[in-house]
């Protein structure tokens, strides 16, 4: 079987008057509050479902709350794991 030709392709390369180019600045660390929120607010979650389920019946206010305890801790839960994809 006879042997293929090979071609030869040059590189590509961009013109240079197309793109100009452009800085990126480095994002720091988080502020130490943000952490601190964040955290918090998972905690804060954790705490309203184990208080729920200990004395939810006791408290007037979760006791009107009914099964949306369920929601609101991990409303929160969830909010503070949403934070932790912008901490640096």
């Amino acid at each position: 079987m006879p042997k293929s030709k090979v071609r030869k392709k040059t590189a590509y390369t961009p013109p240079a008057d197309r793109r100009t180019p452009v800085k990126v600045h480095a994002a720091g660390p988080s502020h130490p509050i943000y952490k601190a929120v964040m955290f918090g607010l998972m905690l804060l979650g954790l705490a309203w479902l184990v208080v729920n389920y200990i004395a939810g019946d006791k408290i007037s206010f979760m006791a009107d709350l009914g099964s949306w305890n369920f929601a609101v801790g991990f409303a929160l839960m969830i909010s503070g794991l949403l934070m932790t994809m912008r901490w640096r």
